[in-house]
């Protein structure tokens, strides 16, 4: 199939089309087993994990709760799960409905984008929340890299519209939504950084502030799955276009999401951030066999073509991610510099683990020059500013991490280093002098 269509290109001609057809409709029929896959896929909706009632009824229940991005997907199922423990009230806020996410009877909703400074802070003024769950965010990695702007003043100075609003207004308790992504130390892929920054944001705020900041870490969402969205939709007529051969990757309902959020809240603790992230997420997901399986399903006689690797999504990891002593013990979503500070929540399956950056005597200046950046407009600018910010991000982690995990993160990259892209050999280098340096 590589050969009769090389990666890179963006349109295929008719000979190459027909003879990938021919060669995808054979792989079905040698990969019966496929359409299991596609099944064990969907059925990963119907998870869910156990939640402490008692402790969720005490805390939640005659509550104010605000949720920004109530109406996405897994908006909608924590305003469900919020609704079970009787808050005083319960409100969202967002751009406006998502398509195919009912309404809550009972709750309220409001409308204001995160990135409104006045409008938002009006939202809050008026319900006087408790506690909010900051869920609004541009979530497609392919979109960031071509609406750089909207991404990072979404997803970062949004995030610090939220916190401020929150300081503002006295609420006791923020939740974050990261993405699992955000466990890379160093990305320049707008979105990962995007998030990644987000987190720093909320991890500044909990150091300083007086209310219990916490975040949940989720991946592929089945419920709302761009993959899945895109595979059924070349399947009618188009070109089922993959990245690569052997993609695996995690997946996760939105219910299992909302439940997570609610135990990450119940695990906040003052004076820093604690991230929660599932610790059993089951075995991947084969994505060339979930797009046989559809195109089975379905009975598609679409042809799969290998693409190679489009515009934010990565090709090959930092080689030092993953620590081999604790792969499989804690959460994939961990890296090998926040594993070493995990710890099994009891009975919530979820590892919680603390988020530290340390940076010098001036931290905010970094987000005041991808602000200046964002009021250009200039999508390289922005771009620009959102990647120097993430080489600070770095520095400020690796600082905070202890020297016998840079020892041992330096060591399991160095058998890869004459592989490395010359940013990932950037941040072995960074590594490594900060471990001299500890």
């Amino acid at each position: 199939m590589r050969e009769a269509a090389p990666p890179g290109q963006r349109t295929l001609g008719d000979a190459a089309l027909g003879e990938l057809r021919s060669l995808t409709q054979a792989l079905i029929a040698a990969r019966p087993d496929a359409g299991e896959e596609y099944a064990r896929f969907l059925a990963r909706a119907r998870r869910g994990i156990a939640v402490p009632e008692a402790e969720l009824a005490a805390w939640l229940g005659g509550a104010t709760v605000l949720v920004t991005g109530g109406t996405g997907c897994i908006g909608s199922a924590l305003m469900a799960q919020v609704a079970r423990w009787r808050p005083r009230r319960l409100v969202s806020v967002s751009r406006g409905q998502a398509d195919g996410w009912p309404l809550l009877a009972g709750a309220e909703y409001a409308q204001a984008d995160i990135r409104d400074r006045r409008g938002l802070a009006a939202v809050f003024g008026a319900v006087r929340p408790d506690v909010v769950f900051h869920l609004a965010a541009q979530r497609d990695p392919g979109l960031a890299e071509h609406d750089v702007h909207r991404t990072v003043t979404t997803n970062v100075l949004g995030t610090r519209q939220v916190i401020c609003s929150a300081e503002e207004h006295g609420v006791r308790d923020v939740v974050f939504a990261s993405t699992g992504k955000a466990l890379r130390p160093y990305s320049r892929e707008v979105y990962t950084a995007s998030k990644r920054a987000a987190e720093w944001v909320i991890a500044g705020a909990a150091v300083r502030g007086q209310a219990r900041y916490s975040a949940a870490r989720f991946t592929h969402v089945v419920d709302n799955s761009i993959i899945a969205q895109r595979l059924l939709g070349w399947s009618q007529g188009g070109v089922i276009r993959l990245h690569a051969a052997d993609i695996v990757f995690y997946a996760q309902s939105a219910l299992e999401s909302a439940q997570l959020l609610l135990c990450a809240g119940l695990g906040a603790r003052r004076g820093g951030l604690r991230a929660h992230a599932l610790t059993d997420l089951g075995w991947p997901v084969g994505l060339l066999d979930l797009a046989l399986g559809v195109l089975a399903r379905t009975g598609s006689e679409a042809p799969i073509y290998f693409s190679g690797y489009d515009a934010g999504y990565e090709s090959m990891p930092f080689p030092g991610l993953y620590d081999p002593r604790t792969a499989g013990e804690v959460s994939p979503l961990l890296s090998a510099f926040e594993a070493a500070g995990a710890e099994r929540v009891a009975g919530r399956a979820a590892d919680a683990f603390p988020v530290r950056f340390e940076f010098g005597p001036q931290p905010d200046a970094p987000l005041r020059a991808l602000q200046d950046a964002c009021v250009s407009g200039e999508p390289a600018a922005v771009r620009a500013a959102l990647d120097a910010l993430s080489w600070l991000l770095l520095d400020a982690m690796l600082t905070a991490a202890p020297r016998e995990t840079l020892t041992r993160v330096a060591g399991l990259t160095a058998p890869f280093e004459s592989e490395l892209s010359p940013a990932y050999r950037r941040v072995l280098a960074a590594i490594r002098r900060q471990a001299e340096a500890s």
